[in-house]
């Protein structure tokens, strides 16, 4: 019985978008992991707390209105998610775990003293409106508010090159988180004057499992973004190997490189290679590469990676000791300048004959990066100043003082991650009469 080749290439493309689509979803068990090994112990719990609530939070108003809004940006008219034909809903969730990576990467920056409901709010705020602007002018519109500059500054149109989000979620994602720590502001001891005093994660192996499940997940991030795995050609149909492998090389390469990269840097500064530096690099290094996976030689990765991880000491440095902003997790230099780095580098790395396919030259084609790249900032940092100075001047954007000394995980939440290493009397209940530890961390007046 004879199948029709566009039936058989949907179902298959659909079924590579869902599964991609999980496993970057998975993403957030690691996201979680990573910032719960860089916080204090008695604030482990309020950051898997906040994982938990970006995605539930987050997806369900990105459902509801970021997704329409993002179509009306575009000029495509307010079209909800809801309205879409359930086979629309495939592309809507590739789409929602896209935007709740850029959402989570926030609550990294402004970990150990900002309220739950002060997260939770800019979250909303992200997913119904910031991160959907910014996809309405790139990936949503045809060509895109940055094709439509260039064509006034250059007279002829190119459109942002940003294959799987190296800006458009990660670089946005450390921008709005460094806007957001510096309005918070650092926490309690971290700064006095000019001396800078370090306060250690409480886990380099939650840290580093962490950056392991990341960067795991990334394959689904970049390669799955090769959404059209087979494409009809006449009666026939073509398998994408060449699309795929180029972005699966890119993606490897690139974290190698980053992961690298930082490891040298850190030593060349401490003559110490330090653990989270070199996780760090990794992601840093994926970063970079993620805007351009589809365009970059060979050698364009090792380049992009390694400078994304070798920046991220310098970059780490100069947020702590410079602008004195509390960045806990580095989500600027891991995922804003790297972010950054990559999209800007896209002509200088661009494999042989991309830029003459498009018909640009260096030149141009870095104008419109550009471009895009400080549209996005600008439009991060005034959104999200917005969102979070408003919270802080009704009082709601941070813990008081006493609260973030206990902790959030008791202030926030009543429970203690790790109860038999609490202080003072341990929580106990009695089975027959003899007491035994709880491990629920509930409250030892229960």
């Amino acid at each position: 019985m004879a199948v029709d080749p566009s039936v058989l290439t949907d179902g298959v493309n659909s079924l590579w978008i869902l599964v991609v689509t999980f496993l970057i979803f998975f993403m957030h068990a690691g996201f979680a992991m990573l910032e719960a090994g860089q916080v204090r112990a008695k604030n482990v719990a309020n950051q898997l707390t906040k994982n938990l609530l970006t995605w539930s939070v987050g997806v369900s108003l990105f459902f509801v209105v970021g997704y329409g809004i993002a179509q009306a940006v575009a000029g495509l008219g307010f079209t909800p998610a809801f309205d879409l034909a359930p086979t629309g809903w495939i592309d809507w969730l590739f789409g929602a775990v896209f935007a709740m990576t850029a959402a989570t990467i926030v609550s990294g920056a402004v970990a150990g003293r900002a309220k739950l409901r002060a997260y939770v709010t800019y979250t909303i705020v992200l997913a119904a409106v910031i991160y959907p602007v910014v996809i309405g002018f790139t990936w949503t519109a045809e060509t895109g508010l940055v094709a439509s500059i260039t064509g006034m500054v250059l007279g002829t149109e190119i459109a942002f090159q940003d294959f799987a989000g190296g800006m458009i979620v990660h670089g946005m994602g450390g921008i709005a988180g460094l806007t957001a720590a510096w309005i918070l502001g650092p926490r309690l001891g971290r700064f006095d004057g000019d001396s800078v005093t370090v306060i250690p994660g409480h886990s380099i192996t939650f840290a580093v499992l962490g950056t392991l499940m990341l960067a795991f997940g990334w394959y689904g991030f970049n390669v799955g973004t090769q959404f059209e795995i087979l494409v009809t050609q006449g009666d026939g149909i073509a398998f994408m190997g060449d699309a795929l492998g180029r972005v699966a090389m890119a993606t490897t390469l690139s974290m190698a490189a980053g992961a690298m990269g930082a490891g040298l840097v850190a030593w060349l500064k401490t003559g110490k290679v330090d653990t989270l530096y070199v996780a760090n690099g990794l992601l840093a290094g994926l970063v970079g590469i993620t805007a351009i996976p589809n365009t970059t030689a060979w050698w364009g990765a090792f380049v992009v990676g390694g400078l994304a991880g070798a920046q991220l000491p310098v970059v780490f440095t100069f947020v702590e000791k410079r602008l004195h902003i509390d960045d806990v997790c580095a989500v600027f230099p891991v995922h804003g300048s790297a972010g950054m780095l990559g999209a800007l580098a896209f002509p200088f790395v661009a494999a042989p004959g991309v830029l003459a396919d498009r018909g640009v030259t260096v030149v141009e084609a870095f104008v419109a990066q550009v471009i895009g790249v400080s549209l996005i900032a600008a439009w991060t940092v005034l959104a999200t100043a917005l969102v979070w100075g408003g919270l802080r001047a009704l009082g709601e954007a941070r813990v008081s003082a006493p609260h973030e000394r206990d902790g959030l995980d008791a202030s926030e939440h009543g429970v203690e991650t790790y109860p038999e290493f609490g202080a003072g009397e341990e929580p106990t209940v009695m089975t027959d009469g003899a007491p035994e530890l709880r491990t629920d961390g509930g409250g030892r007046d229960e």
